[in-house]
């Protein structure tokens, strides 16, 4: 008389089994592994484990790095929504009493057995093409040139074909929900806003450090008859804001300069403007970056400083975004910035949060990666695309959720005497600010 041997579990199970212990609690995903084997909860997104290479990333890159090591490669997939699979082990993770899934020395051990029962023990994987490779100092200007190539000079035609008209990358702000409010309309008011927070009028000086592809620079030259001078260390940027100055015929309102903020000389600006690129500067470097902001303005004049923020209790951009979107940035609360601010010898006069208006402005970038996502394969490779879908889903989360945050800054610095130059109200900011 013979006994039926139980089947042995696939390899899905063996790791459902292992991230549930990593969790501590049940697996808010279904799996599928290689073998073909498959479980978890029916109607839930579906992580699919395509190689044992996966597994191998994860023992020798344990955490939130080794699993988007995998993702980018390809080795590791999601079908379904990707964001409602992150937001599914975010939240499994919250009530475990952490902020990502961690990796204790227990669930390392957990994992290399297991890797040894399913074959998956080798060589250390090569690190993604991808993935960010800096050399030097920290922020030393060498490094920090090369971390803004790294994201920045991607390809302009890259950015054409993910930003609206404007080509506007940072945070819109919208002011309307109806249908006909487009991504670019937001991307304008925003513009319009920094410019009336700036007191822009026919003539004034404004130096916009970190100017990107030149939205609020040719914005405030032509709608403000402003006199700009943009500062970017991104060489394709620089060549299009040139190129978009010789069309539109501002050679006299607007000089593009190639250069650090720190090489930055002169000064008696009527306006300053850094929009998302304090994040760039590193926590060290930050109290003489406001300092240099305080030196470049006159006194009266206005400094405007729009920037991502971390929560309080929030690691900010993670592992991720820093090896592979925005090598060497840094994100602090909000209130500390205002305090680095204040102590260069800036008055802060207005801070306003535009977390929301980032959820929806990232939506908009993501919706247009996935709707054009072969023309985005053929310009940078599939790799460098499937990168980008990451960053654009696991950012509107984060901004969602409330860990990651971005604000508009307005400061003045005071003459001797206290006169700060600001008006007794702030209403014309936004009066008729949707006619533009």
């Amino acid at each position: 008389m013979s006994t039926a041997r139980p089947s042995r579990p696939g390899a899905a199970h063996r790791l459902a089994a292992l991230a549930e212990e990593a969790l501590g609690g049940r697996l808010p995903v279904r799996l599928r592994a290689w073998d073909g084997s498959e479980t978890g909860p029916a109607d839930a997104p579906v992580v699919v484990v395509r190689s044992r290479r996966a597994l191998r990333r994860l023992l020798w890159q344990p955490g939130e790095l080794g699993l988007a090591q995998a993702y980018v490669t390809g080795e590791l997939d999601v079908e379904g929504d990707l964001a409602q699979g992150l937001r599914a082990i975010w939240g499994a993770a919250r009530e475990r009493g952490g902020d990502a899934p961690r990796f204790t020395p227990a669930d390392l051990v957990r994992a290399a057995g297991t890797a040894v029962r399913l074959g998956a023990v080798g060589p250390r994987p090569a690190t993604p093409a991808s993935q960010a490779r800096l050399r030097g100092g920290l922020h030393s200007k060498a490094r920090d040139r090369a971390a803004i190539s790294h994201h920045y000079d991607l390809s302009n035609d890259f950015y054409r074909l993910l930003l609206d008209e404007t080509m506007a990358y940072s945070c819109g702000y919208w002011i309307s929900d109806e249908a006909e409010f487009t991504d670019a309309d937001a991307q304008r008011a925003k513009l319009e806003l920094i410019c009336r927070k700036l007191d822009l009028v026919p003539g004034a000086r404004l130096l916009d450090i970190g100017c990107g592809w030149g939205s609020l620079t040719l914005y405030a030259a032509e709608q403000h008859k402003a006199q700009v001078t943009a500062v970017t260390l991104a060489r394709e940027q620089a060549a299009y804001i040139r190129e978009q100055v010789r069309e539109r015929g501002l050679e006299h309102q607007v000089d593009v300069v190639c250069q650090d903020y720190r090489d930055i000389t002169g000064g008696a600006y009527d306006a300053v403007a850094t929009v998302e690129m304090g994040e760039h500067v590193g926590d060290a470097e930050y109290p003489a970056f406001a300092a240099a902001l305080h030196r470049m303005v006159r006194p009266r004049g206005r400094v405007l400083v729009q920037q991502m923020s971390r929560g309080s209790n929030a690691p900010g951009g993670g592992e991720f975004i820093e090896a592979y979107i925005a090598p060497d940035m840094h994100m602090r609360p909000m209130g500390q910035t205002v305090g680095l601010l204040e102590d260069a010898g800036l008055e802060v006069r207005s801070v306003e949060s535009m977390r929301e208006h980032y959820v929806r402005t990232i939506e908009g970038w993501h919706r247009t990666l996935e709707e054009n996502w072969d023309a985005f394969v053929r310009l940078v490779g599939e790799e460098t695309a499937r990168v980008w879908r990451l960053y654009m889903v696991g950012a509107a989360l984060a901004f969602e959720e409330g860990r990651m945050g971005v604000d508009q800054i307005l400061s003045t610095r005071p003459a001797p005497g206290g006169d700060s130059g600001m008006p007794p109200s702030q209403r014309s900011w936004y009066t008729a600010l949707d006619a533009r």
